[in-house]
């Protein structure tokens, strides 16, 4: 149940309409620039703990999912279609510490997080295209395997 999405929207709309994501992706990239989130040197300097400055804006996202989250339960938030958001409450495994550490150990060797891959090739470093080819094989690994891991 964990990876079926459940907020699904039944509705099919024609391919213009989702320019607005696009255009929303675009602007995302851009504040990932310009805050130097895609920044190698600032990863290296977070890895290091040398700077403030990664750890400021992931705990900011983080208090904001939090702050969302929080809201969406308590006044019962439904889509702009009207329908219910429901968000399933998530057991804790050891696979979630397995999974981060080889996530951190990534993002620690690339200098990529997955958020920022694409703004980072965006910007002229193409050699991140082997990264996301390897996040993208990373990815269908554990869909393969899924099954067999321990959840």
């Amino acid at each position: 149940m964990d990876a079926i999405c459940v907020n699904q929207s039944e509705k099919t709309h024609p391919l213009y309409y989702n320019l607005k994501y696009m255009a929303v992706g675009l602007i995302f990239g851009i504040i990932f620039v310009k805050s130097e989130v895609i920044s190698w040197f600032r990863i290296q300097e977070m890895f290091h703990l040398q700077s403030f400055h990664m750890y400021g804006i992931i705990g900011s996202a983080i208090a904001v999912g939090m702050i969302s989250i929080f809201l969406i339960k308590k006044l019962n938030i439904k889509t702009i279609y009207g329908e219910k958001i429901s968000i399933a409450d998530k057991k804790f495994n050891k696979g979630q510490i397995y999974g981060g550490l080889i996530f951190g150990l990534g993002w620690g060797v690339t200098g990529a997080c997955p958020g920022p891959l694409f703004a980072q090739i965006g910007i002229g470093a193409t050699v991140i295209g082997v990264t996301l080819l390897s996040a993208i094989a990373g990815t269908w690994v554990y869909g393969r395997f899924r099954d067999r891991l321990p959840h």
